[in-house]
């Protein structure tokens, strides 16, 4: 899935989402999550996107050191109504937009991307065209 991409979001979208993520991350940091998935886990939340209407966030999250992203998704979607609850009690918003996890897979991608231009084939391909050498020479 990973984060979507479209029209970009108000400065109202970003302010909220990045109070959101930063409430977030305090929670999960404290321990206040019971858990057996999340319990001693480092949870990096990457990104919180807001809809429109606030009324909606998905946080993207990514577990450091590895595991299972997915797992850790379910079980903060599994502690979805006590995670809103305390946020409720930290961020100053008139209603608490309703969350929802995903595993944020930008990073796998950027290095899927990165590793593919580093085949030497590829690599060999990227490199100055002997089109560009011979205008350098002219000049």
């Amino acid at each position: 899935m990973g984060k979507q991409a479209g029209k970009p979001q108000t400065q109202r979208q970003l302010k909220v989402g990045e109070e959101l993520r930063h409430a977030l991350a305090w929670i999960i940091e404290r321990g206040e999550l019971r858990d057996p998935v999340l319990t001693g886990r480092a949870i990096t939340i990457t990104e919180v996107r807001v809809s429109p209407d606030l009324r909606n966030a998905t946080a993207f999250i990514m577990p450091l050191g590895g595991g299972d992203a997915e797992d850790i998704a379910a079980a903060l979607r599994r502690a979805k109504s006590f995670l809103r609850r305390l946020i409720a009690q930290s961020v100053k918003l008139r209603h608490v937009p309703d969350l929802s996890f995903q595993p944020d897979v930008s990073f796998d991608t950027y290095s899927h991307i990165d590793n593919i231009l580093h085949k030497p084939e590829v690599a060999r391909d990227l490199g100055p065209r002997e089109d560009d050498a011979e205008e350098e020479g002219d000049a």
